[in-house]
């Protein structure tokens, strides 16, 4: 693991490798998707025109002051990348960097990028020499770039080269303090520093770079790509879900146990707060729905119950506390219905047998005073 693969020299103080066949502009620039025969551009065979076209119009992308060609080379290894071909991506990157040394092009900035890119594909297989070297050709075009810093400091780490680590992980805090990977890096590290060399390690370091004020500003005011915004409301909105999980599961079990309490509505309230966080948790319904029964609040329980079958129109829960609430109302009938709507459901619930038995007798007498007082009307 580490270990620099042999490369033919490049021009221009690097290493690259060559495009297959030679490297002249000519090749730079012909589109990988073409086929070639004895020198010139083939037919395209019959499957070739009869499959799908594939949107590859990510490629003609302007990439800072690369010219097209190389822009399309840039591209199609960040697309390479992004689908974890790393070794076809590392290609294409040296291809455009060869390319920039051929035709003299003298961009800080979009070498830099080239450089920084590679160095992240061959972190990815392991290469962490020449992650490193190709780290510092970046740095040494832009000092200060965040990208390679970091990446530098992850091959330095798998490297065990801690103190090199260590010093690029607190560089990479002092342009941006919100980078959690470094913090959680130079955490671990000096534990393993304080192992290694005792408490005289902070000696032994090599000398941490001051960052300038310029260099923050100028990382604080970089337009972010518009797949590192997208990544990073992504993971908000995940934070916050995660967070809104964790808050609705205490407050829910706060109501279970003041409910064990018989606190009931210290418990609705606590339900209430789960409500707003998750308005379409069904068993919130049905635990509030226990409580405006204890409390005697009947049509707020038939409410509660009536929401919970919208949600799950099979909730035996749902259905025998709904025909409490219906006792409770004295609409004896109704409740008759929900009770046995449970036990065709579940036959072995003999709570419900049980009080199926006393609504039954409730609505048999309910009948019987009705049809009493009906021949008294009548014959007054």
């Amino acid at each position: 693991m580490g270990n620099a693969q042999e490369k033919p020299p490049g021009n221009g103080g690097g290493s690259w490798t060559r495009i297959r066949g030679g490297s002249s502009k000519e090749d730079l620039r012909r589109d990988p998707g073409q086929k070639v025969a004895n020198g010139t551009q083939g037919d395209k065979s019959e499957a070739e025109r009869s499959s799908p076209t594939v949107d590859t119009s990510y490629l003609d992308a302007p990439a800072g002051a690369l010219p097209p060609h190389l822009a399309r080379l840039k591209n199609e290894g960040n697309h390479l990348f992004k689908h974890g071909q790393f070794g076809d991506a590392l290609e294409k990157y040296s291809q455009a960097l060869d390319g920039c040394a051929e035709e003299g092009i003298d961009s800080p900035e979009d070498l830099c990028i080239l450089y920084s890119n590679r160095a992240a594909c061959y972190l990815k297989d392991g290469n962490s020499n020449d992650c490193i070297q190709d780290c510092s050709r970046a740095l040494e075009l832009q000092p200060f770039s965040l990208k390679p810093l970091l990446r530098r400091a992850m091959a330095y780490e798998s490297l065990e080269r801690y103190r090199k680590a260590y010093v690029d992980y607190k560089t990479v805090l002092q342009i941006d303090t919100g980078v959690q990977a470094a913090h959680d890096s130079v955490h671990r590290i000096t534990k393993m520093l304080i192992e290694q060399d005792g408490p005289e390690w902070r000696e032994k370091l090599p000398e941490i770079p001051v960052v300038p004020l310029s260099a923050q500003q100028l990382h604080r005011e970089k337009p972010i790509s518009v797949e590192l915004a997208k990544a990073r409301a992504a993971r908000a909105a995940h934070e916050e879900a995660r967070r809104k999980e964790a808050h609705f599961t205490l407050l829910k079990q706060e109501g279970n146990n003041l409910i064990r309490k018989g606190l009931f509505q210290e418990a609705v309230e606590k339900y209430n707060e789960c409500l707003r966080i998750k308005p379409d948790e069904c068993s919130v319904y049905t635990n509030r729905a226990i409580c405006f029964l204890k409390l005697n609040r009947f049509d707020e329980a038939k409410q509660d119950c009536d929401s919970a079958l919208q949600l799950d129109p099979s909730n035996k829960k749902a259905f025998y506390r709904r025909a409490l609430a219906f006792k409770g109302l004295k609409d004896y009938l109704s409740a008759s219905s929900d009770l046995q709507e449970v036990l065709q459901l579940d036959p072995k619930v003999r709570e419900a047998e049980q009080e199926l038995e006393v609504v039954t007798g409730l609505l048999r007498q309910s009948l019987m005073d009705n049809s009493a007082h009906t021949t008294r009307f009548f014959q007054a």
